[in-house]
């Protein structure tokens, strides 16, 4: 048996469930009265979503659709990072949303810092995009855990390789 116990705390969402999201929410955007005729298209690149609409208004009402659907498939609002508002041709709009992916450094650090100063046999540290904690204890990795969720960060946090 181990005599340290892990898990790494990531930021990362399901690809397929976004696709599926994004699926769902052309076939409303085609199916709804007041979103029919407008030629709203959502296409999903790599690390973005570039949505091309007729105006402001109906890119917001496709906003809450996406977000209404991803809710709906357990993604987290979180990865979302919505970009400025441009203007393109024809009279109509465009906006990059931007998806998130991975924990930053800075907020690795305020992670690791709050271990550090509320948990003092537990060691916390940065690898890459994600941040392994390591104990003696599976009780106290589990108090980590309840501690972390507590908490608000910028990017959306899975608990991954618990072992």
């Amino acid at each position: 048996m181990a005599s340290t116990f892990s898990f790494d705390v990531v930021s990362d969402f399901d690809r397929q469930e976004l696709v599926n999201a994004i699926d769902q929410t052309n076939r409303e955007i085609q199916s709804r009265y007041d979103l029919k005729d407008t030629k709203t298209t959502l296409d999903l690149g790599e690390t973005a979503i570039v949505v091309n609409s007729d105006s402001e208004f109906t890119l917001n009402a496709v906003h809450i659709l996406l977000q209404t659907k991803a809710a709906k498939r357990n993604l987290s609002l979180k990865i979302f990072e919505y970009g400025k508002i441009e203007s393109a041709s024809g009279n109509r709009v465009r906006q990059e949303i931007t998806l998130k992916k991975g924990i930053s450094q800075e907020v690795g650090k305020q992670i690791t810092k709050l271990i550090r100063d509320e948990f003092k046999k537990i060691q916390a540290s940065i690898q890459g995009d994600a941040v392994r904690i390591s104990a003696k204890s599976k009780d106290e990795l589990q108090a980590v855990i309840q501690r972390l969720k507590q908490e608000e960060y910028p990017v959306a946090l899975q608990f991954t390789n618990y072992r």
